[in-house]
């Protein structure tokens, strides 16, 4: 028997939610709904040094603010609490630790400059964001041993991608997908020396332990899907399905951001409110 659709809605707290933010969000909320299914509210505030508890408030006022609702989260509970990223931080490390044994992370050291430096290839363009640096293999690190690191916690993990894997699946709306490991993105981080995860590893070890069938989230995060698909197989999870939706862009053809629209909560309201009536 298939299992019960269950979706997510997962706001990270760094900033004032958006209209495009409120597309998305009412997008996974409507899948969910038709299908009979749940819906979960997973605040995603790992980023300690930009993620505010302000901003979780407000994420959570707007999105009622546009008629959603959830039957899981930080203020009702549920089975799978706690369902604020930054009180799972022990969950994450464990899933951590399977990849450190299986040798499929490796500690890193590199900075950005060093990686942009010593890079000989760009990732191809991502639909609203910057062309990324494949990492290069001259930086990987193949000779560690776990015993010799003092606090394996307080160090960058990169996750090593099997260069020259496709990497397929065929997302809900915008139908097969295909990206090819160490061309179209490079080595990751999974884990960072401030002692959180990821933003991949995090919402991988979330989602299957919600056990969320369907992921639903913005276009510009379609290659950020194929790296999470090498985690689910790593970590041995089952793999959702996936719903990329379109971006909301403005008048100038860019898409929108949380810093495009400023840091007033009154604003924030207003922006988000406007989605009841697009």
């Amino acid at each position: 028997m298939k299992n019960e659709y269950r979706g997510r809605i997962a706001p990270t707290p760094s900033g004032l939610l958006h209209m495009g933010h409120a597309r998305t969000f009412k997008t996974a909320w409507e899948r969910a709904r038709e299908r009979g299914g749940k819906i979960i509210l997973r605040i995603e505030d790992t980023d300690f040094e930009r993620c505010r508890k302000e901003y979780s408030a407000a994420s959570l006022r707007d999105l009622k603010a546009i008629g959603l609702d959830w039957d899981e989260g930080p203020d009702i509970g549920g089975k799978f609490a706690p369902y604020m990223q930054s009180e799972r931080i022990g969950y994450y490390w464990k899933r951590m630790e399977r990849l450190i044994e299986k040798r499929l992370a490796y500690p890193c050291s590199a900075s950005r400059a060093q990686i942009k430096k010593e890079s000989k290839k760009l990732a191809p363009k991502i639909d609203g964001c910057e062309r990324e640096a494949i990492f290069p293999e001259c930086l990987r690190n193949d000779k560690w041993n776990i015993s010799d690191i003092k606090n394996p916690k307080e160090i960058n993990w990169r996750f090593r991608v099997p260069d020259g894997m496709a990497v397929e699946f065929t997302d809900n709306n915008f139908g097969p997908q295909s990206f090819t490991a160490g061309k179209d993105f490079g080595d990751f981080l999974v884990w960072r020396k401030i002692g959180t995860p990821s933003y991949e590893l995090a919402v991988v070890a979330d989602d299957a332990g919600m056990m969320i069938t369907e992921v639903v989230r913005g276009r510009d995060l379609l290659v950020s899907t194929a790296r999470q698909i090498l985690l689910y197989r790593a970590l041995g999870f089952e793999i959702p399905e996936f719903f990329h939706c379109e971006l909301l862009r403005d008048e100038a053809g860019e898409k929108i951001s949380k810093s495009s629209i400023g840091n007033s909560e009154t604003n924030a309201w207003l922006i988000c409110n406007r989605a009841k009536h697009p």
